[in-house]
């Protein structure tokens, strides 16, 4: 990963100005991959714009005013992806990472109820020494299960509380299940799952999606899918975007 990031070449997903100034902070290597995440300190600056500049923000940070998933981050350069939540005390303020229509991160507000669980989709799954399970999550989380991990499948979703990181519920990645897209051009869009589509070849397999607004159907691909629900969608704040 370069140290350095020019402004203007900066992720889509960021918004921000692009042509105020040539350089811009880059993430460090951390729980989420660059193009689904933001440098904390982007977040407090230009997002929510707590402070005019970076040494300002940099302060807010070391003073311990963030929390990130029930976490104290003071590392400016601490990635805060999809689906994260981002807490500040000090103004009682809680919002929840989300990629809008346009494929760009958004901070969407939330009640404290709402900041103490968090959604996690199960990206990988592998035996280890024991006969256990361990269940890789897509933002950096690692969860060692015995019999019930074998119940458990890869693009299903945990919701776990925060900050025990303990597992709630476990809704499952089928057809009825209520989603959002996370990417492509149906980005924040949610809906119930119609039919799964496994193609035996390199390329993804493909959802179709009929959508809760108007009801009609849509396709996306499998790895842009994110179960919120069994019954009902359980993530407050997706029909903002």
């Amino acid at each position: 990963m370069e140290k350095h990031q020019k402004r203007i070449a900066a992720p889509r997903s960021w918004k921000i100005a692009r042509k105020t100034s040539k350089w811009v902070v880059s993430s460090r290597p951390g729980p989420h991959p660059t193009d689904t995440s933001m440098p904390l300190l982007m977040i407090v600056r230009d997002m929510l714009q707590l402070a005019d500049n970076s040494r300002e923000a940099k302060r807010i940070l070391r003073d311990g005013n963030v929390i990130v998933n029930g976490t104290v981050r003071k590392e400016h350069k601490f990635p805060v992806g999809v689906f994260d939540i981002l807490s500040i005390p000090l103004i009682k303020a809680h919002y929840l990472v989300l990629l809008d229509k346009n494929d760009r991160l958004a901070l969407v507000g939330i009640d404290e109820a709402a900041a103490s669980k968090k959604l996690c989709r199960v990206n990988g799954k592998r035996m280890v020494k024991g006969g256990r399970t361990q269940l890789n999550c897509h933002d950096g989380r690692n969860f060692i299960m015995d019999e019930a991990g074998a119940e458990i499948h890869t693009h299903d979703s945990l919701l776990i509380s925060i900050p025990d990181n303990k597992i709630m519920e476990h809704y499952r990645y089928k057809e009825g299940s209520q989603v959002v897209v996370i990417g492509g051009r149906h980005s924040a869009q949610t809906g119930e799952i119609e039919e799964i589509k496994r193609v035996h070849s390199p390329q993804p397999n493909v959802v179709r999606i009929k959508a809760g607004g108007n009801g009609e159907s849509f396709e996306s691909r499998e790895d842009a899918i994110f179960v919120v629900g069994e019954q009902a969608i359980v993530v407050p704040g997706l029909s903002a975007l």
